[in-house]
């Protein structure tokens, strides 16, 4: 069976319509006109207007002759036109759809910058401004899939340069060996474990993998059990962490391990950068939600950061990792965690007064 390209289709039903209008047309006069024809000539007669008797084949013959020849003609000249209108027409609506084929094939090979223009037909327009919204959602994620790889590399080659640094001066001969040297290679393949446990929740966790088993949870057990685990922790001269949270808050629809885990990263790196001042977990009720809140005192974010703080390997201070230990996907994990338990997490900050995030989860 032949295949046909769009244009041809499209040509050849223009053709068909035209065939079939014109066919319809000249039987139905060839069939219909030289009856007309005498009957107009006998209605002529019976008013005495004309006597066209012995001339009324020769009249019939003639307007015969003159039909056809005009049918011809008109069948010649219409098609001729209604063909070349036809093609211009296809050729007008395939245009878009081959620059469209062409695009994609750029696309194919890393061009990601090509874009539909504005056209004129508002359904092929409305196709286009579509396929101009996904090829700038592929340029996204290919842009953020190349920043995750670099920041990736640059991830474990902090730590990897360090152990190989120390373990070849080691081999030299250059440095002894002690317990404090032996904890630094620790510390560096404890960066490096967290930061393959933290890749592959991430990765869990957007692609839906990760178990979410939602249940009635009782925040108020969950809350002093993260505040025992960091009170133990604090020195005298840490910042002060703080509970203030209702006895009568309400349960909520959560997972209490993963709560529990979003709630470790944001004390932790509330406590993290704040290095004088306070640290508060707040919680309130607001139906039909109830908000968790972790307010601190430390370095802040600036204005311009904020849009970004919930991004993977996003740091406003990318140094600033070097002695904190952080990875940079902590808040991208919880994040995806909350919205996993159907709720919603947002950031509010002002550089050097302090941070404060909060996250609401749905009551029972």
């Amino acid at each position: 069976m032949a295949k046909f390209t769009l244009s041809t289709r499209l040509l050849l039903s223009h053709l068909l319509v035209m065939v079939v209008g014109l066919g319809t047309f000249v039987i139905i006069a060839k069939l219909s006109s030289p009856r007309f024809f005498v009957l107009r000539l006998e209605q002529l007669e019976q008013r005495g207007l004309v006597t066209v008797r012995s001339a009324r084949t020769y009249l019939i013959d003639g307007f015969e002759s003159a039909w056809n020849s005009s049918s011809l003609w008109s069948v010649v000249i219409g098609g001729t036109t209604a063909g070349a209108l036809s093609l211009w027409l296809s050729h007008r609506i395939t245009q878009p759809l081959s620059e469209m084929s062409k695009i994609t094939q750029k696309f194919a090979s890393g061009q990601l910058q090509e874009r539909m223009p504005a056209m004129e037909i508002p359904e092929l327009n409305a196709l286009g401004q579509s396929f101009n919204r996904m090829a700038k959602s592929l340029e996204g994620v290919e842009s953020r899939r190349r920043e995750l790889m670099s920041d990736l590399t640059h991830e474990l080659r902090t730590p990897l340069t360090v152990m190989r640094g120390y373990l070849e001066e080691l081999a030299d001969g250059r440095l002894d060996p002690s317990p404090e040297l032996y904890l630094r290679l620790v510390r560096e393949t404890q960066r490096l474990e967290r930061l393959t446990h933290d890749l592959q929740e991430l990765s869990k966790a957007e692609a839906g993998y990760l178990p979410i088993h939602l249940e009635s949870v009782d925040l108020l057990p969950l809350l002093q059990g993260v505040m025992e685990r960091f009170q133990d922790q604090l020195m005298d001269d840490d910042p002060v962490l703080i509970l203030d949270c209702p006895p009568d808050l309400p349960p909520v629809c959560a997972d209490f391990d993963r709560t529990e885990q979003v709630m470790m990263n944001l004390v932790g790196n509330a406590l993290r950068y704040t290095e004088v001042g306070k640290v508060q977990i707040l919680a309130w009720r607001s139906p039909p939600v109830v908000w968790i809140a972790v307010v601190d005192t430390g370095i802040g974010i600036a204005p311009e950061d904020l849009p970004y703080i919930f991004e993977r390997f996003w740091r406003a201070e990318r140094s600033r990792s070097l002695h904190s230990g952080g990875t940079g996907i902590g808040l991208a994990i919880s994040r995806r965690l909350i919205e996993l338990q159907n709720g919603h997490i947002e950031v509010k900050s002002e550089l050097h007064q302090g941070s404060r995030f909060q996250f609401c989860l749905p009551m029972v």
